[in-house]
């Protein structure tokens, strides 16, 4: 194989070792997975050796082989946390390292991934029978269940709404925490109601908490990634003070007792 044909295929290489690493990126991956599947993707492929620069907005990346060098850069953009993109990739570079795949395969795969999305209604259900069981388990009747199930139903659905007309998430949370706290205090004026236990009012919004990006904001600062962890932390903070505000507005608005 002459030189020219060598970087043409490092060049191939590269696009799919920088797509590997995005794709992850974009989905919500931890900073050091990314940058090991994409390096054990790159080995797999045949190249010497693979660096990577991760940042919140970018990714750089270069492949070396025969002290040659190829880099490639590509901006970042969120299409929020799932993990059934990043279980493919994870299978695609398994089964890149047995020699079961090779460029165009590889190639083929990455392209033909999908994210997997359940139906809105299923998440709805899904997430006020969760917030309605806290509420229970922290000292909530069934009354209170009823009234975190209906508030959190429909904040899910009002966040769906807004994220699939691609409104900022800080809007996005400060929105459905408004109206979940002012569906569950609304509901507790109901009489049926009025005796609810006030807990019913927090879980309502629990859907809200941003616990998986603070999660790997706290591993990419353990394992060395302190840049991106403190971009992470930066906007799941963010997010937790666009809740605070969603609250309080929907407090000051409908005049609701405090959660104490």
């Amino acid at each position: 194989m002459n030189k020219r044909i060598a970087q043409d295929q490092q060049r191939v290489i590269t696009r799919l070792c920088i797509e590997c690493a995005l794709m992850l990126l974009q989905h919500g991956a931890e900073s050091m997975l990314i940058e090991q599947l994409s390096t054990r993707l790159g080995r797999a492929l045949g190249v010497d050796r693979v660096e990577s620069s991760i940042s919140a907005n970018a990714i750089v990346l270069t492949t070396i082989v025969n002290d040659f060098c190829l880099t490639s850069t590509r901006k970042n953009n969120d299409r929020g946390i799932n993990m059934h993109v990043v279980t493919q990739v994870q299978h695609i570079v398994i089964m890149t390292e047995h020699q079961l795949l090779d460029t165009d395969d590889v190639a083929k795969r990455l392209a033909n991934i999908k994210s997997l999305r359940y139906p809105r209604w299923l998440m709805v259900v899904v997430v006020g029978l969760s917030c309605g069981c806290f509420s229970r388990l922290n000292g909530g009747g069934w009354d209170a269940f009823i009234v975190t199930l209906c508030a959190s139903g429909l904040a899910m659905y009002v966040r769906q709404l807004l994220t699939a007309r691609q409104i900022n998430p800080l809007i996005n949370f400060c929105i459905t925490a408004f109206v979940a706290t002012s569906a569950s205090g609304l509901l507790m004026r109901v009489p049926v109601f009025s005796g609810s236990s006030l807990v019913a009012m927090p879980a309502s919004v629990l859907l809200l908490v941003p616990g998986f990006p603070l999660i790997n904001a706290v591993a990419d600062m353990f394992k060395g990634h302190v840049n991106t962890g403190l971009a992470r932390w930066t906007m799941a903070s963010l997010l937790t003070l666009a809740i605070c505000i969603g609250i309080v507005l929907s407090m000051a608005v409908w005049d609701f007792r405090g959660w104490s």
